[in-house]
Parts: C-alpha cells; sequence; structure tokens
C-alpha cells in the first residue's frame, strides 16, 4: 500500500493540464467552485478520487469487523 502512495504521489505532476477557464476572473471564470463541478477535467478526477476513498473507508471497515 505505502508502494502504491508513493508511486501515485510521484507520478501527479503527469497528470496535471490546463485548460480553458483557468485563471480567467470573468462570470465563469476559473476561481469559482462553479468551474470545479461544471468543467469534465475536474469532475472525472473528483468523482474517481471520491470512489477510491469510499472504497477504501468501506474496506478497512470490514477488515475492522472481521478482527
Amino acid at each position: 500500500m505505502k508502494r502504491l502512495l508513493a508511486l501515485t504521489t510521484a507520478a501527479l505532476p503527469l497528470f496535471a493540464m490546463a485548460h480553458p477557464g483557468h485563471g480567467e476572473h470573468g462570470e465563469h471564470g476559473g476561481y469559482t467552485i462553479i468551474h470545479y463541478f461544471t468543467e469534465p477535467q475536474h469532475a472525472i478526477i473528483t468523482l474517481g478520487v471520491m470512489t477510491a476513498a469510499i472504497v477504501l473507508i468501506l474496506r478497512e471497515r470490514r477488515k475492522k469487523r472481521t478482527v
């Protein structure tokens, strides 16, 4: 598990990418919370992270029940 976490952390810069909307201060610019829910790039990552967190939490809970 520690190796996976280290590898994921080391690879994070490879996944970074900018898209239109970042750095704009307009009505629908990159500094509003709406941007992070409406842009597919953010939504995909958010859903992936939330899914992974839920799976890990459930796995840990099941381990504690069996021990």
